[in-house]
């Protein structure tokens, strides 16, 4: 089933759309003797017009990329996104021709430049400058045209000192850095970019996403594929989201992204309408108080999935006392998942001067929050309830739950409230 995170109207004419992807698929055998057998048969039965249906399953095979679809318009940049296995690769591939779908058609506006596997297609024995006029004119360059970028290629490579070596004397980086500028001097219309701004130092990495940002500027569109979260978020301003080849997701990056992360990383968790609900402890094995759930509300007093970010959230802890208990400390931290970026919102009711009573029995503690300050994202949080600012109760070490986004929040890190005056 395809779900779309958003409805994407076409405002531009035609001749705006480089690409068009029409429901494509792709299937392959997991057993290679069948594998072989397989395409000897269809190769028969190609020539012969006899060739048998393409959208069923034979034994053993399976749908690398099952119905697929999207468009990619001039100077758009589309992330592409999904656990390995996914079909990323194998879509990369079918767009630029280097395998063919099973159903489906390829549309295909101007010239498609793949950087799958930078240096991949390099002949390792041959120097350097050999490989830039062998690879670039599989994109079609004469020779003449070749003669013209040469020098632009070897100073964006930074290997001028190597270029007559040859290529298998090259370290990785280096022939990563000589397959990326032979690419992007083709002047193609699409790039296909597969996980290759991995490779190779930060300076050269910032100096190839400044390239791609002026080669965009200039009409240029490209599919992006990349397990950074915050390179698909940074780069690309549409996404797709590939599950086991099938389209799950396709629409504003951020709403890609968080599907994406939820599917991830939320999987396994019991949480209902927001709600996360503990396993009951035994009282033999309880300190005084047990937490038995944690969720968010609004404003209203009703149970969220999410909160939004600049919106008015209560997170609030269920929790189970066998006793009256006094001086109370909740810590709550919060971190970024996705982002890698360790802690974002440390608060400690106790620092607060704020100390909290525990009642006998089942009872609520609400965290107000006027504004939710964290940009869109996927978070987890881990709660403290502490005595005497001395030792733990009980603890959450991990709520996981989704921030959703607003316009408010633009391109900031965080939501800073505020109101606008003009005077006289």
């Amino acid at each position: 089933m395809t779900i779309c995170v958003s409805d994407r109207e076409v405002m531009e004419q035609d001749s705006e759309i480089v690409l068009s992807v029409e429901r494509v698929s792709k299937k392959f055998c997991r057993d290679l003797k069948r594998s072989l057998f397989y395409g000897i048969q269809d190769i028969t039965k190609e020539l012969t017009g006899l060739r048998e249906n393409s959208h069923k399953l034979r034994p053993h095979e399976f749908w690398a990329v099952n119905n697929v679809g999207f468009q990619l318009r001039r100077g758009e940049a589309l992330g592409l996104v999904g656990t390995n296995g996914s079909g990323k690769t194998t879509l990369l591939r079918i767009i630029s021709g280097l395998i063919k779908p099973d159903t489906g058609v390829v549309k295909v506006r101007g010239r498609v430049a793949p950087l799958i596997a930078l240096g991949a297609g390099f002949n390792h024995i041959l120097t350097g400058r050999e490989n830039i006029y062998a690879n670039m004119s599989v994109f079609g360059l004469s020779k003449a045209e070749i003669d013209e970028r040469f020098d632009a290629v070897v100073e964006f490579a930074e290997i001028g000192h190597a270029i007559d070596a040859p290529v298998q004397t090259y370290s990785s980086g280096m022939a990563a850095r000589l397959g990326f500028a032979s690419a992007i001097h083709t002047q193609p219309d699409v790039l296909l970019i597969d996980e290759v701004l991995a490779v190779g130092d930060i300076k050269f990495r910032q100096k190839c996403l400044r390239k791609l940002s002026e080669l965009r500027q200039n009409g240029v569109s490209f599919i992006f594929v990349s397990h950074n979260s915050e390179s698909i978020l940074t780069i690309c301003d549409i996404s797709i989201y590939l599950l086991k080849g099938k389209l799950i997701a396709y629409g504003n990056t951020n709403s890609v992204m968080i599907r994406y992360e939820q599917d991830l990383l939320l999987e396994g968790y019991e949480k209902q309408l927001g709600k996360m609900v503990l396993p009951k402890k035994d009282k033999n094995e309880s300190l005084g108080l047990d937490i038995v759930y944690i969720l968010f509300r609004d404003s209203g007093g009703q149970v969220i999935e999410s909160p939004v970010t600049s919106e008015y959230a209560e997170l609030c802890i269920g929790y189970k006392a066998y006793k009256e208990i006094d001086n109370i400390g909740i810590e709550l931290t919060i971190t970024e998942i996705s982002r890698e970026k360790g802690s974002v919102v440390v608060i400690n009711s106790l620092i607060d001067k704020n100390a909290l009573y525990i009642y006998y029995g089942e009872h609520e503690i609400q965290v107000e929050m006027p504004y939710i300050c964290l940009r869109p994202g996927l978070y987890t949080v881990r709660v403290r309830v502490i005595k005497d600012s001395l030792y733990t109760l009980d603890f959450i070490e991990s709520f996981k739950f989704t921030v959703e986004g607003k316009d408010a929040m633009g391109s900031s890190l965080f939501y800073q409230p505020r109101e606008w005056h003009s005077h006289s």
